[in-house]
């Protein structure tokens, strides 16, 4: 484990100048990211989910980490086959945004408290849009309790949130690769809007 002034991708950070296009490429499915990752010897999001699920379970890990009533917290931790890892805190009512993970498959695990995750079961365009509507059925939400876990594929769409009035959530991500960017959306009814494209340099 180690502490990092960088924050983890999930906090935003403001960007400036022209938001980059992510590159097209194809697949989305946890399944998908899981065959390529077998395929060339990097973890899968199965083996991801294996080690949140682990990690998350380590109480005194899990104790270790700073809780601020204000803000997250976060601790950078050394995850499977290179991957990113992150143990984060959240402060009741405080959330992500929308957002994915470009090339990226992951997995996150509540080890304490209850995070809820909202996601679209739509691949979006790679490039060439600002503004989208939703077709109507996209809509994914679940909520992970303490113990509870859950994978994704490429390209995953979500936002996560801690929405109790009083009690912190600890969570631990792993990604692989480590993440090269990320899109921030906002979200108005059906409409999505592309907001800022996020580099590993901006969260420095």
């Amino acid at each position: 484990m180690s502490q990092s002034s960088s924050p983890p991708p999930h906090v935003p950070v403001p960007t400036s100048g022209a938001a980059p296009e992510l590159p097209a490429s194809g697949g989305s499915s946890a399944e998908g990211g899981a065959s390529r990752g077998a395929a060339s010897g990097a973890p899968t999001a199965a083996d991801l989910l294996d080690f949140v699920r682990r990690t998350a379970a380590d109480r005194a890990l899990v104790a270790s980490l700073p809780l601020d009533p204000e803000g997250r917290t976060w601790v950078r931790l050394d995850g499977p086959g290179g991957s990113e890892a992150w143990l984060i805190g959240w402060p009741p009512g405080t959330g992500t945004g929308w957002h994915d993970h470009a090339e990226s498959v992951g997995a996150f695990a509540t080890a304490a408290g209850s995070l809820t995750e909202h996601a679209l079961a739509v691949r979006l365009p790679a490039r060439g849009w600002r503004t989208l509507e939703l077709a109507e059925g996209v809509d994914r939400s679940r909520r992970l309790p303490a113990g509870e876990g859950r994978a994704f594929g490429r390209h995953h769409v979500h936002e996560v949130l801690n929405e109790s009035p009083d009690t912190h959530a600890v969570s631990v991500h792993a990604y692989y690769p480590p993440l090269p960017l990320i899109r921030r959306f906002s979200r108005t009814g059906a409409v999505l809007r592309l907001e800022q494209v996020e580099r590993p340099e901006d969260w420095q």
